[in-house]
């Protein structure tokens, strides 16, 4: 599990940490894992390599300024370029020079030639504490590294990125390697910052016992998952395993009737009910699925229902799925089903409610433009779940799932390939199911995405809703869902 906290939280947590060490202790700790991180990227090549310092006017400069001394201490050519040389960390620009190191201005006429020789640049130009995108002179300077073509390993958070949200405004630090002091920052896991961090590495500084207990974004592993998957017992039967009733599909699209309902058998429940117009194509794929041509109530009973996929606009479409949220078992509402939707409604209702909008659709439900929602996902999942009064699963480039609570998951897994038609429908059944299995929507938000997004990566290329939904078992076996042990992470009710 990678558990994510706001700068004003890692902050706090520095100062108590702070408190109980000698000074300049943080720092050192700090500087020595970045250190070591540039030298193993260098590899035998540290001898006489060429690294490049971009230095703000922060400790997060600082940072940068003692990796390098180390770096210089070694044998390696450091140099740094000062963007506010008075007000550049004197303590760490007093070791640079001490060991070698030399210093440059960001406009002298050399900067130029100098990254473009360089094996390596160390972004340590804003850090955690950057608000609203880069000054002009710095944006100038990461242009200029990105037309050098040289990897960049960015200290604690790439320059130009939001460490509490992940949004970007304007020139931005793309970084081939993160290395992150004491917590993971929620910018890191939830793009478009996450893009821009590369391979992301974790430096243990000592923060640990300082940091509360519930973090401000989760991002769950394997293992996790694995903990939360509902396995049968000897006492099992269908029933006691859960029933899930899907309500997708049309005459116009009874694929995504059938594609739902192949996400929803293999989310772990007992049964899965189908009711809606496109029962023939539905048990002609999946014969295990009780059809019903009728209204949701003539289905039989379920544990939760899943709603929206392929409806359509038509009024019966929206008879089905005002039913459906009349039901008091936990629902899940996708894509057509989320048409309209009231929020005074879904907070009366006596069960739990996920929403599972794209950004489009969660730019209707949120009267912004789509462009808003995908570059603060975020503040967009956190905005549904409050202003709706539900737990909502933002899909995208990062899903992200918000509960009323505040609580946050990150889903870290899946591909770009998953960009095609009826995935998302997959992904409704699937969680549909694990909601029926018992557990919360948060749970079941989260372990599906993980799981949705490991068939995308594990199905054939280039692959489609089908063949993700085929890949799931071979998911399921990925994430050690057969394994008894249990992982640091329990169910949220």
């Amino acid at each position: 599990m990678r558990t994510a906290y706001r700068v004003e939280t890692v902050r706090a947590a520095e100062r108590a940490l702070m408190a109980a060490l000698p000074g300049g202790t943080l720092m050192a700790r700090a500087a020595a894992g970045l250190a070591a991180v540039v030298a193993r990227r260098l590899g035998r090549r540290r001898y006489g390599a060429r690294v490049v310092l971009l230095v703000g006017g922060g400790d997060n400069g600082g940072d940068a300024l003692y990796a390098g001394a180390r770096l210089a201490r070694r044998g390696t050519a450091v140099t740094a370029v000062l963007l506010r040389p008075d007000r550049a960390h004197a303590g760490g620009l007093a070791a640079l020079r001490a060991a070698g190191g030399r210093t440059t201005g960001a406009d002298a006429p050399g900067t130029g030639p100098l990254l473009a020789r360089a094996d390596l640049v160390v972004d340590g130009i804003t850090g955690i504490g950057g608000r609203g995108g880069l000054r002009p002179d710095a944006a100038a300077l990461v242009a200029r590294v990105a037309a050098a073509g040289v990897p960049v390993v960015a200290v604690d958070l790439p320059s130009g990125v939001d460490a509490d949200s992940g949004e970007v405004r304007g020139e931005a630090v793309r970084a081939a390697v993160t290395v992150t002091f004491g917590a993971y920052k929620p910018g890191l896991l939830i793009d478009p910052g996450s893009a821009y961090a590369g391979e992301v590495l974790l430096v243990d500084i000592g923060l640990g016992p300082h940091l509360p207990p519930e973090a401000d974004a989760v991002a769950l592993s394997d293992a996790d998952v694995a903990a939360l998957l509902p396995r049968p017992s000897g006492e099992s039967d269908k029933y006691r395993r859960g029933v899930v009733g899907v309500v997708a599909g049309s005459e116009r699209y009874p694929g995504a009737a059938v594609l739902a309902v192949a996400g929803a058998l293999r989310g772990g429940a007992g049964a899965v009910r189908y009711a809606g117009p496109a029962a023939h194509a539905v048990v002609g794929r999946h014969p295990e699925t009780l059809v019903s041509d009728g209204p949701p109530h003539r289905a039989g009973r379920v544990q939760a229902w899943v709603v929206g996929p392929g409806v359509g606009e038509d009024p019966d479409a929206a008879e089905r799925v005002g039913e459906v949220l009349a039901s008091d078992v936990p629902v899940l509402i996708d894509a057509d089903g989320l048409r309209g939707l009231d929020p005074d409604r879904l907070r009366a209702r006596t069960a739990p409610t996920l929403i599972t909008p794209h950004a489009g659709e969660a730019a209707r439900l949120l009267g912004a433009d789509r462009a808003d929602v995908e570059a603060s996902r975020l503040a967009s999942a956190r905005e549904l779940a409050a202003r709706y009064g539900v737990t909502a699963l933002l899909k995208g480039s990062t899903t992200v799932v918000a509960d009323p609570a505040g609580r946050v998951r990150v889903n870290t897994t899946g591909t770009p390939w998953l960009a095609t038609a009826g995935t998302g429908d997959v992904l409704s059944g699937l969680t549909g199911a694990l909601l029926a299995t018992g557990l919360s929507p948060l749970d079941a938000a989260s372990t599906g995405a993980h799981l949705h997004g490991l068939a995308g990566s594990l199905a054939p290329v280039p692959p489609t809703a089908s063949t993700v939904a085929e890949a799931l078992p071979a998911a399921w076996r990925r994430v050690g869902a057969h394994d008894t042990g249990k992982a640091d992470v329990s169910r949220t009710g």
